[in-house]
């Protein structure tokens, strides 16, 4: 892999470098979401039942969750600018599509473009900051790309919303249209040199792991419709269960897996993954409700619903490249059981006082929610980022934010099914503490999150640091480094 001084020489500033990132980051997550609260015009529109519309989601996230562990081991073999470039052109034809599209079919398969285009974005997005800034701005600058993931993430749904009602849902393709088109040409700041990856690529093994994560997500996606007892639901998550299995024997018995197995030999990264899929499991659970709730319990519109989230985006953005410098200094497992810590507190809270009249309470839950985020992943994604071997940094970034989509698709559905059961059975809330008097579905679900955020502490105490093994140079004021020296 090209040498950080080198490289750095040759793209210009790393101010440059994260104005190019931060907004195509920001706008590429933001596609994910920015829909869903015009679902109900479009399905108006094309005359299209509930099943049906699920695929303008479906069909974007499967791309994404397949394409994300891909571009991250490609992007050991091929220049960065190229598969930017290719990302943002695929994003651009995407979208193009999208906002001509006479039809649900043919809006379903610009989503399907948008979504290989879009997939590459977050994961090459780490792999520029760790392989082009110096040590010294590495954590600031996954801070910065931290930061436009989040804001994305939590602006999504209120921008789709407010521009959706007041232009018409293809506004929202154009604007993304003409964001994407204008950023190709900046990319001259990304080196065009091939990395010299070593080997064969493992294409079977890559399509088995796209197979197995494309399955889940599908089926997870689907059970938030239609239920786990639904064929295609349950069917799905076991024929990506025996994908996934296949997946693993091969990677122990190929000579040049697709995804080197000496990644999981470390216990940090191991953990790592199962934190960051449970987190964002959790943090996308509460993204996705907490409007929700709005609509259906303060009887607010979803344009208005939606406006609840962007104070969070907005003081995310303000707090990730602080905490991407403080990854770098403070024990990171303290940062991670700190960040954990402040999510279950605020899903707590978000059950117990979130159905009340005022929207502020919901505000606040999300703002602590998402801080707590930030904490979490920043801090994973910078100390994997900073001790993975050249050779293996877009494998091992790549499983890492599959891991984290994985979570993302998997929380929503997971929390869905149990609102719709408890909405069925009308019980009152399990939490004592419950003021409201509408919303108990709600109130159990986030309290079931901060079930999950428990269980999530117990397994992130794992993340031990250990002495430096002898004959490494790990600088002993770095907590990331330390902490992936795990044995």
């Amino acid at each position: 892999m090209t040498s950080t001084s080198t490289t750095t020489g040759r793209t210009g500033s790393g101010m440059g470098l994260l104005a190019v990132l931060m907004p195509a980051i920001l706008v590429t997550v933001m596609a994910s979401d920015m829909v869903n609260l015009m679902l109900p015009t479009i399905g108006s529109e094309f005359g299209a039942s509930e099943a049906e519309l699920a695929w303008v989601v479906t069909g974007f996230l499967l791309m994404f969750s397949v394409g994300i562990p891909l571009y991250g081991r490609i992007s050991d073999r091929v220049s960065l600018r190229r598969l930017f470039a290719f990302a943002l052109l695929g994003y651009a034809l995407g979208s193009l599509i999208c906002a001509l599209s006479p039809n649900l079919a043919v809006l379903v398969a610009g989503r399907i473009v948008t979504g290989i285009g879009a997939a590459a974005i977050p994961v090459l997005s780490v792999i520029a900051v760790t392989t082009l800034l110096p040590p010294e701005r590495r954590g600031a600058g996954i801070g910065v790309v931290s930061a436009g993931a989040g804001v994305g993430t939590a602006a999504g749904p209120a921008l789709g919303g407010g521009i959706g009602e007041a232009l018409g849902w293809p506004a929202l393709f154009w604007i993304t249209l003409v964001v994407s088109l204008l950023l190709v040409p900046a990319l001259r700041v990304l080196p065009d040199e091939a990395p010299q990856g070593s080997g064969r690529l493992d294409l079977p093994g890559g399509v088995l792991l796209g197979l197995g994560a494309g399955l889940v997500l599908f089926g997870m996606t689907r059970a938030q419709v239609s239920g786990f007892t639904d064929p295609l639901s349950w069917g799905s998550l076991l024929v990506a269960v025996a994908a996934l299995l296949v997946f693993g024997v091969r990677t122990v018995r190929v000579d040049q897996p697709f995804v080197p197995p000496s990644l999981f030999t470390d216990r940090v990264y191991r953990t790592g993954i199962l934190v960051a899929f449970l987190a964002m499991a959790v943090n996308l659970g509460g993204l996705v409700f907490v409007p929700l709730l709005l609509v259906e319990v303060n009887e607010l519109t979803p344009g208005k619903g939606a406006l609840v989230m962007i104070p969070a985006g907005v003081v995310t953005a303000l707090l990730s490249p602080w905490i991407g410098r403080l990854a770098g200094r403070v024990d990171a497992r303290v940062l991670v059981l700190l960040g954990l810590g402040l999510i279950g507190l605020f899903s707590l809270f978000l059950s117990s006082f979130a159905g009340g009249s005022s929207v502020v309470f919901a505000g606040a839950g999300i703002l602590g929610l998402s801080i707590g985020f930030m904490f979490v992943m920043t801090t994973i994604i910078g100390a994997a980022a900073s001790e993975l071997p050249p050779e293996q940094v877009g494998a091992g970034l790549g499983i890492l934010q599959g891991a984290q989509f994985l979570g993302a698709g998997t929380g929503p559905a997971v929390f869905g099914v149990l609102v719709s059961a408890r909405q069925q059975s009308g019980s009152d809330a399990i939490n004592p503490l419950f003021s409201g008097h509408h919303g108990s579905a709600y109130s159990d679900a986030f309290l079931a999150m901060a079930v999950v955020v428990v269980l999530t502490l117990v397994l992130a105490s794992r993340m031990r640091p250990a002495p430096a093994v002898e004959g490494e140079a790990a600088p002993a004021a770095s907590s990331a480094q330390e902490l992936n020296n795990v044995q």
